[in-house]
């Protein structure tokens, strides 16, 4: 019932998803911006299931999963990180990855819904310690959809994959355009 719901919503409201994710990629950090409004993750979940890519975990601090709605979280897919502990974020995210089989992440290269003077890197040194592609994910508000690039593995020229990476977002309007990468984009060009 609820897929029908989801799928149905998609579909009245005029929302797609263009190219996708193969079955065969078990181990990826997804990337998906630009995070402008809480209607993002709303949309995220949305197309998590209708797509059935439920095995995309996201992460959020483990304040969040205890009692008594801890396992409201965990069902919709939440992996708890300790942001206190001695090892930091990248180094548990990269255990993670080196415990399981298969493991998919999404986490926001802005770290907040609000406007920003720079990407936050984690997810980059994550892809690049455990040794995994990178999916770039744009949540285009303007278009109505979801794309999804083509995975790539990180390089040793970090400044050119991050500028890959504004480049890709810059054009994509978030739910609130002004709070976008698209300033960040066009200052990465402008740097080359």
């Amino acid at each position: 019932m609820l897929h029908f719901l989801l799928r149905s919503y998609l579909k009245l409201t005029g929302w797609k998803a263009v190219n996708g994710i193969s079955p065969d990629l078990k181990k990826f950090v997804m990337v998906a911006a630009p995070h402008t409004s809480s209607w993002d993750v709303v949309m995220g979940f949305a197309f998590r299931h209708v797509l059935k890519l439920n095995y995309i975990k996201f992460i959020g601090k483990q304040e969040l999963f205890k009692p008594p709605f801890g396992f409201i979280f965990r069902n919709l897919g939440g992996v708890p990180v300790d942001r206190f502990s001695s090892n930091n974020f990248v180094d548990q995210i990269v255990q993670m990855f080196n415990d399981n089989e298969s493991f998919a992440i999404a986490l926001s290269p802005e770290g907040t819904r609000k406007k920003v003077d720079r990407l936050r890197t984690g997810f980059y040194h994550i892809a690049r310690q455990a040794n995994v592609p990178i999916v770039l994910m744009a949540m285009d508000f303007e278009h109505k959809e979801f794309r999804f690039e083509a995975p790539f593995y990180t390089t040793d020229n970090e400044e050119a994959d991050l500028k890959k990476i504004l480049h890709y977002f810059g054009g994509v309007k978030g739910k609130i355009p002004a709070f976008g990468l698209a300033h960040l984009a066009a200052q990465s060009a402008e740097n080359q």
